[in-house]
């Protein structure tokens, strides 16, 4: 591999405030890959747009972009189309998949039991575990690595995603533990975290993610992070 052409950054979002946010029986009625931005989740991305946009020094910017509506209308009111020069629809960075349509007490019940169970490797009943969307986003890491390598490859990578989802690319990326894992607090919406190349070509997180229980990161666990 060729480390030059590794990207400087690597940012990834977690979509704006959703209906959903506001209202968790909307997954009763209406798909969870159809929910749309409320009117401030757009407010949301835009500011986030102006902080890409400064990020990304008004250099071309690859997007990778999940294809949830809300994720996509994310990367639209971010306001930085004039930096983008490819975007690809990457099913691979959906959010973890619960349900179909869902039955709200039911979703509340196990998520209760995932509690109990651990995050990461509980399944709900008609959809995901943590574990199977760490799979999935490590087919991801394999695709995106490759086009690291290709002769157009940007200086900048925009992933915009949701949050466990990126939680899980940080944890494939760096190699954390599922211990650790558990102990992370999803971001919040529009939020970002990005990857920032260092002299000797790895990547370290601009700040960490929150914790909601306490856990003493291992010296690597701390590593990834300025």
């Amino acid at each position: 591999m060729n480390l030059s052409r590794r990207p400087l950054r690597i940012a990834l979002i977690r979509h704006g405030e959703s209906e959903a946010n506001l209202d968790k029986r909307i997954f009763e009625r209406i798909p969870d890959h159809a929910i749309p931005l409320t009117p401030y989740g757009h407010e949301q991305a835009a500011e986030a747009g102006k902080r890409l946009r400064d990020l990304f020094e008004n250099q071309p910017v690859r997007v990778y972009v999940s294809p949830y509506l809300r994720a996509c209308q994310t990367l639209e009111s971010l306001g930085i189309d004039d930096l983008v020069d490819v975007v690809r629809e990457e099913p691979r960075l959906r959010e973890q998949d619960w349900a179909n349509f869902q039955d709200t007490e039911d979703i509340e019940r196990q998520q209760q039991l995932r509690d109990s169970y651990g995050h990461f490797f509980y399944r709900f009943a008609h959809g995901e575990s943590g574990s199977d969307v760490y799979d999935r986003v490590s087919t991801f890491l394999e695709t995106m690595h490759r086009d690291f390598e290709t002769p157009d490859a940007p200086r900048n990578v925009l992933l915009v995603s949701h949050g466990l989802t990126m939680r899980l690319f940080c944890m494939r990326w760096f190699h954390w533990s599922v211990r650790f894992f558990e102990t992370l607090r999803n971001p919040d919406n529009a939020e970002t975290r990005v990857l920032l190349r260092q002299p000797d070509f790895r990547y370290k997180l601009d700040r960490p993610f929150e914790q909601w229980t306490h856990y003493e990161p291992t010296e690597r666990e701390r590593s990834a992070w300025l």
